[in-house]
């Protein structure tokens, strides 16, 4: 493991300074990383993958096999306790996965056939097209959390710069934040960078600029509660832990999970933990959305009218009180899957 970390160092042309200055630790423990005399936690681990750009999984396995060697030695009878760890990790695997229900498998089925489809019809895209589907979810991704611009006041605040009599400032802050928020996500896509805790807190930031500065693209201090809903959010001082545990999923999921369940998840566990203080909705459904965006999915528009929002609740709040997330994630699959067909049938 120790090579595999300097060389991603010395590739990314960084300092040990650098990295340590990076990840928030001494710079001595990033030496004593590289060489081998000091073991990295797995939340610095996560982090290592990240910044060095390092498959997650690779670096996971060469940190496990360092600790079991150093652990059960290399005797005979560390092998035959290995055999025997083996045949109990493979059935505790067996009886923890869980199979996707048939409803959901069926959803993803149909989706992954349209995306066929929509590959081959890439060439038929139009900048005009993408630009009034990013409308469309701008509007109703606001209109989900109570902003009252229409569909139209929506487009002349972002595409003519004008103010609308009647509406508030902070409703045409949300309009435009929310544009440069989708722009943001696309460059993150097309640059093909990975999905991080810098890049949430600026997503987040850009969100709340001009709303609430001084939280914007930072964690909540203090205790919140979700109007409507019988789940409480962790305490503040649990939440920077909580998220580490976040990002700690995600690297250790995102190889192994269909791209609408991995982004669909990822929607549910950050509204779970709610780590801001406004704008928790709209950054989850935008982490969502990039995460479908970088496996060549459409934007997941969900609606902001009565019936699906109260859908798009209650299916939260299922998966949060109830520890069951099937309802939400058939209703993430089905609004992609709908996405896609409208996709399709505009650009056919």
């Amino acid at each position: 493991m120790k090579d595999l970390l300097k060389n991603a160092r010395e590739k990314k042309e960084l300092k040990t300074r650098e990295v340590a200055q990076l990840l928030g630790i001494d710079q001595a423990l990033v030496s004593k990383f590289e060489s081998g005399s000091r073991k990295p936690t797995k939340d610095q681990l996560a982090k290592l993958a990240t910044l060095l750009e390092i498959d997650y999984e690779t670096l996971l396995i060469a940190w496990l096999k360092e600790k079991i060697l150093y652990e059960i030695g290399t005797d005979e009878i560390a092998l035959k306790a290995l055999h025997v760890a083996e045949e109990h990790i493979k059935y505790n695997l067996s009886f923890n996965q869980k199979k996707l229900s048939n409803t959901l498998q069926e959803l993803l089925n149909e989706i992954d056939t349209l995306k066929k489809i929509l590959d081959q019809k890439r060439s038929n895209d139009s900048f005009k097209i993408t630009q009034a589907l990013e409308l469309e979810y701008t509007f109703e991704s606001n209109r989900i959390e109570g902003n009252t611009l229409t569909l139209r006041e929506t487009d002349l605040v972002i595409n003519e710069g004008l103010t609308v009599s009647g509406k508030s400032m902070r409703e045409h802050l949300e309009a435009i934040n929310h544009q440069e928020a989708i722009g943001y996500i696309k460059q993150l896509t097309e640059r093909g960078f990975s999905f991080n805790e810098r890049e949430l807190l600026t997503i987040h930031n850009l969100i709340l600029r001009g709303i609430i500065p001084e939280d914007a693209g930072r964690y909540r201090r203090v205790q919140v509660m979700i109007k409507g809903s019988n789940h409480m959010p962790p305490q503040p001082y649990l939440v920077p832990k909580e998220m580490e545990d976040y990002f700690l999923w995600y690297e250790t999921q995102k190889s192994k999970l269909h791209p609408v369940i991995l982004a669909a998840e990822m929607h549910e566990r950050l509204v779970n933990i709610h780590p801001f203080i406004d704008g928790n909705g709209r950054t989850s459904r935008l982490v969502m959305n990039l995460i479908l965006l970088q496996h060549g999915y459409v934007i997941a528009n969900i609606k902001g009218d009565y019936e699906t929002r109260m859908s798009y609740y209650q299916a939260l709040e299922i998966a949060q009180t109830e520890k069951n997330k099937e309802d939400f994630l058939v209703f993430i699959a089905k609004t992609e899957k709908e996405s896609l067909e409208r996709y399709l049938s505009i650009i056919s």
